[in-house]
Parts: C-alpha cells; structure tokens; sequence
C-alpha cells in the first residue's frame, strides 16, 4: 500500500511515464481562478486518445484511483472520486487545471501534477524536469473527461 501510495502521490514514476512526455519545454498557462480557461497546445484535443491514456495503467495511472465508465478495466481504484460524470461537475478549465497542477486547487491532494516539474520532492534524477504527461497529451484527457456528462 505504501508503495501505491507513493506512486500516486507522485514521488516515483516507472520509466515508461517520464518518456510518455516529450523533451519540449512546458507550455505558458495562466490559471484563472480554479481553472486554466486556454488550452496547452493549438491542436485540439483527442477523446479516443484521452480515453487510452487514462486506461493505461504505465502513463496516465488514473485508474489507481478512480473509477471509470470502462467495463474492460477489471482493476479501478476508489481513493479518489469517480470520474464518471465529470464534465457534469467540472468544466473544461477546471478539470485542465486539475490535471495540469491539481495542488494548486488541494495542497494535500495525492492526485500527481501531470504538468509540473518545479517544487517536487523525491523525483528521481531521471524524471527531473520531465511532465508526467506532455501539453497534448493533457488536452486529449480534457477531451476525454469532457464527454463524461
């Protein structure tokens, strides 16, 4: 348990998730209240890709945590909530927020920055300076959550 923990607060990432993001610098963002309202990249985001990260347990490891309307995936967590009807409760700058740097919204939050690289403790040298996820990759889960009315 200590271990999952660790991995879901974003002190250790296996190999596979710090090279899911590429070597480009961060893009610019400016949070507006509890949301960041401008998306990372200009290329709109991907449901079908936001789905698949999401579901892979090696790059997005939501599934950790939450629950998800994906009946294949026999493992689903429940430390977090649900994501099931999150764009009903959400919308889509909240939720880019939450995935870009969810701490800012909950300093105690074990849900991992996926776009953060300063101010982190325990990161190993390897994934210093590395996204867990890249801009695009974070706007195709926005696009994914954002179906989930």
């Amino acid at each position: 348990m200590a271990v999952a923990l660790a991995i879901i607060a974003g002190h250790f990432f296996p190999a596979e998730v710090a090279q899911a993001a590429d070597e480009t610098p961060l893009a610019k963002f400016v949070a507006v209240g509890n949301g960041i309202p401008t998306p990372l990249t200009t290329i709109a985001g991907d449901a079908s890709r936001g789905r698949a990260i999401v579901a892979n347990a090696r790059v997005g490891m939501c599934l950790l945590c939450h629950q998800a309307p994906m009946p294949e995936q026999t493992f689903q967590g429940n430390l977090a909530p649900s994501i099931v009807g999150a764009a009903s409760r959400s919308t889509e700058a909240q939720l880019r927020l939450r995935l870009v740097d969810g701490r800012r919204l909950n300093p105690d939050s074990i849900m991992p920055s996926y776009y953060r690289v300063d101010g982190l403790m325990r990161v190993g040298s390897a994934w210093q300076s590395k996204p867990i996820l890249d801009a695009q990759q974070i706007e195709d889960v926005v696009a994914y959550l954002l179906t989930l009315k």
